[in-house]
């Protein structure tokens, strides 16, 4: 039996906020047959499922054969919302051109061969030098300033130097002009405009529908979850998330090839 760290939320949850790589999902990427049920008898219970996600706009639409026709997803580590049925960035938030234009010098005069890529409602832009293992075919970013639409997430690569080091000099760089979150992809840095995360991108569309806190019981797994945990009413670790995750999170249930998300719907959709 995994621990709990707090007595399960009393009152009537309305929300269910789930990130979706090691958490939602198995590590195969798919989402389970309970899984799917149970997000099926929690929508039944009047229980919205939003999906809070470091995954971009791009990268969702095969999310609709999974989850059935219904959710929100809350994607790019809090840059965009997503309407999964009709497959449409619905809002943004990302960097005005004076942000990012002297934070991209900045990060290139200390790392010189950093490789930029940028996140957009409408795709993925990215420089030459920006090498991904996940994906080799982009849109070249001739400008990284000028797009058609606002920057929702910068992401920067360096052969250079290794992972560790190269984080810690982006820190140093970037300071609070930009949210830097850690999904899980070693050597990548994921960059937001301030402010702007899982957790103030979920509060702000539970703010629009007149829900809070309380309303609201989070799962996640990784670092940049750690904020919407922390926010949420009650916050869920599966037991395969990062150790600050584990240590932090109010409580634990099983890992996501065990289906520990689903078990919590069930959960919710039972006390409905």
């Amino acid at each position: 039996m995994l621990p709990r760290r707090s007595d399960y939320p009393r009152g009537v949850t309305k929300v269910l906020a789930t990130d979706l790589d090691g958490t939602l999902l198995g590590s195969d990427g798919t989402v389970s047959g309970r899984t799917r049920a149970a997000l099926e008898a929690a929508w039944a219970s009047g229980i919205e499922t939003v999906f809070v996600t470091a995954r971009p706009p791009r990268w969702l639409d095969e999310l609709v054969d999974h989850v059935g026709d219904h959710g929100v997803a809350i994607c790019g580590n809090g840059a965009f919302v997503y309407d999964v049925p009709t497959r449409t960035v619905v809002t943004e938030r990302g960097f005005t051109t004076e942000h990012l234009v002297p934070l991209v010098a900045d990060l290139r005069a200390a790392l010189p061969d950093i490789g930029f890529a940028a996140e957009r409602a409408d795709g993925m832009g990215r420089e030459l030098g920006f090498v991904d293992p996940y994906q080799e075919h982009y849109e070249l970013l001739d400008d990284s300033s000028t797009t058609s639409h606002p920057v929702g997430k910068l992401l920067a690569r360096s052969a250079s130097v290794d992972a560790e080091t190269f984080h810690r000099v982006v820190a140093d760089v970037v300071g609070e002009r930009a949210e830097i979150g850690f999904s899980g992809a070693v050597g990548l840095a994921e960059m937001t405009a301030p402010g702007v995360t899982k957790a103030s991108g979920l509060a702000a569309w539970c703010a629009e529908r007149g829900l809070g806190p309380a309303d609201v019981v989070a799962c996640g797994d990784m670092p940049n979850d750690l904020p919407m945990l922390a926010w949420a009413g009650h916050g869920v670790a599966v037991a395969n998330a990062h150790t600050d995750v584990l240590a932090a999170a109010d409580e634990i249930v099983a890992s996501n090839d065990e289906h520990g998300v689903a078990s919590v719907l069930e959960r919710l959709a039972a006390a409905r």
